[in-house]
């Protein structure tokens, strides 16, 4: 049995304990580690033997203290040392929470992603919380929002509903984006999309394979087998997750679209972890991390 000094001792090494832990998660993970999630695949749809390998960055949510200009700099760095061919940009680069020490002007975040670098380009799509963080666009419920110009006026472009048709090595695919499925905030609860899959799908004029970018993934259930490949950003992977499972996940569908490789109906999702917080600024079981993806291998 345990004595009175055994219990003592056993309940401040549990206290300190507890602190760790939250230091870890409120401090260290979610502010100094980074990770490059690698995944290599040939989907269908997706020609044998064409390879092509792109760099995926989610959910930045720049501001200080975790996720400052030197930091931002140290990713794209990071991204670009890994030599893809293509690099994508999956939305929400406006900060995700209220516990900040100093705000970035999206015209900065733009400048910094300016300095990502790939033969193919860098391409983008705006996320939910850039929509919210234009009080002008909520307020009329409609762009042009400030995100996609700041984006813009840097050289990378942003798909709405949209796409481009890209070659490499000679063989070409289609590079499609959609736009984000709750933009507007229309009371608790309530949202409105400017998510048009059917339009987005139309800029498709032949048989070459597609990419997909889409923010949330809950779209990922109307997304033909047509595509080849689709990835998204925006759950941070629930920001706490245990031997795969996150308790807390921004999707009508739970654990199903959180985190990670999602293959249903021989149709493949890529869900990235993202790169900031939202909502809190804890990460816990699920680093940031930058996406290398390899096809055709």
């Amino acid at each position: 049995m345990m004595n009175r000094r055994g219990f003592f001792k056993w309940l401040g090494g549990l206290a300190l304990s507890g602190v760790a832990v939250t230091g870890y998660a409120f401090g260290i993970e979610p502010g100094f580690l980074l990770r490059v999630q690698r995944y290599a695949l040939t989907p269908p749809g997706w020609p044998s033997g064409f390879k092509l390998r792109i760099a995926a960055l989610a959910d930045i949510h720049a501001a200080e203290p975790y996720m400052g200009r030197a930091r931002l700099k140290r990713i794209v760095a990071a991204a670009n040392a890994l030599e893809p061919d293509l690099t994508l940009l999956l939305g929400d680069y406006a900060t995700g929470h209220r516990f900040v020490t100093q705000r970035i002007p999206v015209a900065d975040i733009a400048a910094a992603l300016k300095d990502l670098s790939a033969p193919l380009g860098v391409h983008a799509i705006l996320g939910n919380h850039d929509w919210w963080d234009d009080k002008a666009a909520q307020k009329r419920s409609a762009g042009p929002s400030l995100y996609r110009a700041a984006l813009e006026a840097q050289g990378l472009p942003v798909y709405e509903n949209d796409g481009v048709r890209l070659e490499h090595r000679g063989k070409p695919f289609w590079l499609l984006g959609l736009g984000d499925q709750v933009a507007f905030i229309k009371g608790r609860g309530h949202f409105k999309g400017i998510d048009d899959l059917p339009a987005t799908l139309a800029k498709v004029t032949d048989d070459a394979p597609i990419i997909l970018m889409i923010h949330e993934p809950d779209a990922f259930t109307e997304v033909p087998a047509r595509v080849s490949l689709t990835l998204a950003g925006h759950t941070h992977g629930g920001q706490v997750r245990l031997f795969g499972y996150s308790p807390v996940v921004p999707s009508a569908y739970g654990n199903r679209f959180a985190y990670g490789h999602v293959v249903e109906n021989d149709r493949h999702l890529i869900v990235s972890g993202g790169l900031g917080c939202s909502i809190l600024p804890v990460r816990f079981g699920v680093p940031p991390e930058i996406v290398l993806i390899e096809l055709g291998t």
